[in-house]
This record gives C-alpha cells, structure tokens and sequence, in this order.
C-alpha cells in the first residue's frame, strides 16, 4: 500500500516537472518570426504585445510605420513609428495591440527602394 502510493507520487511529482519545463520552454521562446516579400522590400517581422521587431531582408529603408488591425474584434490601433535600430533593422514599442491573438500588421517602407506596404498577419502573444 505505501509502495502504490511512494508512485503515485513520484508519477505525480514528473508530470509537474514536465509541465513546469513545458511552461518554461513556452514562455521563452518567443514569438515565431513571420516573412513577407513584395516588389520592392521584403521583411522579417516578431511581434509580441510590448514591441514589433521589423527586419528588412531586401530593399533600402529609411522609415517604417506599421499600422494593427485584429478584424475578428474589429480593433484598430493607430499607426506606430518604429525607430532605426541598425541598418535594415526597426523596432517599434509601446501600446501597440490590445489583446494577445491574431492581428493583421500592415508594415510601411520608405527609402531608396522606393515605398511600399505589406501585409501579413501575426499571432501576438505576451
């Protein structure tokens, strides 16, 4: 009888370990990454609800601005600046989405490409 219950406690204890390390592993791993190209830039873009990390993997940017829209709540946010913070790389923080889910990112490109704007949606979690 102390044998059974000697396991179900030890099965107990690894089933939180494993949900304990799931939790971890989750929590730092990020946001997935989401590619996009179009005639005259193409953009590497993570989101998460404290900042939106734009990289641009083609074309020559000098501004981008992005603009959030989550249709499924029929939320809008206005459009951000994200600041230079090395060549090809911008990042935007602040109040830039209300809710963790699924927002559409409209990303701004101005430069020596030329402007223009792409879409893609992001799922934008903590």
């Amino acid at each position: 009888m102390k044998q059974a219950k000697g396991l179900r406690l030890l099965v107990l204890g690894g089933l939180v370990a494993v949900v304990v390390a799931a939790f971890v592993i989750a929590r730092t791993s990020g946001p997935d990454p989401v590619t996009t190209t179009g005639s005259r830039y193409a953009v590497t873009v993570t989101a998460d609800r404290s900042a939106v990390d734009i990289r641009v993997d083609n074309g020559e940017a000098d501004t981008v601005t992005i603009a959030a829209v989550m249709p499924t709540m029929g939320h809008a946010m206005p459009e951000a600046t994200a600041r230079k913070a090395a060549p090809g790389h911008f990042v935007a923080k602040g109040d830039l989405f209300l809710m963790n889910g699924a927002w559409e990112l409209s990303i701004r490109l101005a430069g020596r490409s030329g402007e223009e704007t792409l879409t893609l949606n992001a799922l934008v979690t903590d």
